[in-house]
């Protein structure tokens, strides 16, 4: 999630908050894999329920609509990787479309894999999220 978390920084991981709302776009959450559901994460919301998901050459669009994502650094610019360009897709319910800031070395719904099927993992559940990463000031 670099350039957003830095290393030697203190965060909290709130537990309690998704028991009130479901996890909200822009949000940058705990979670653990949808491929292995053991290996915790920390990646961004980028859409909730019902929103269409579609990447075109490393953007990313929102119902439709360029993402203005001024946290987002691609190491890797130049390059076509697996993930660069997806959808359209709709997150189904009780579920988020999640990536991380690093987009080009982000193991996330744009890439995930089935281990078994090889069929892409585009949604995490909302079952598997541990709760929402706040920093401690």
């Amino acid at each position: 999630m670099e350039p957003t978390l830095f290393i030697g920084t203190h965060y909290l991981v709130n537990r309690l908050t998704y028991r009130f709302y479901p996890p909200r776009r822009g949000d940058i959450i705990v979670f653990r894999s949808p491929v292995d559901h053991q290996t915790g994460y920390i990646k961004r919301v980028i859409g909730a329920a019902g929103d269409q998901i579609q990447i075109k050459t490393k953007q990313v669009f929102l119902n439709g609509k360029p993402l203005d994502e001024p946290y987002t650094i691609h190491k890797r610019a130049s390059e076509r990787l697996v993930g660069d360009n997806l959808g359209p897709v709709t997150v189904p319910k009780d579920s988020v479309f999640v990536l991380g800031d690093n987009r080009d070395e982000s193991f996330d719904s744009s890439v995930w894999k089935d281990p078994k099927t090889g069929e892409p993992v585009y949604f995490l559940s909302d079952d598997d999220i541990k709760g929402k990463l706040i920093q401690i000031p």
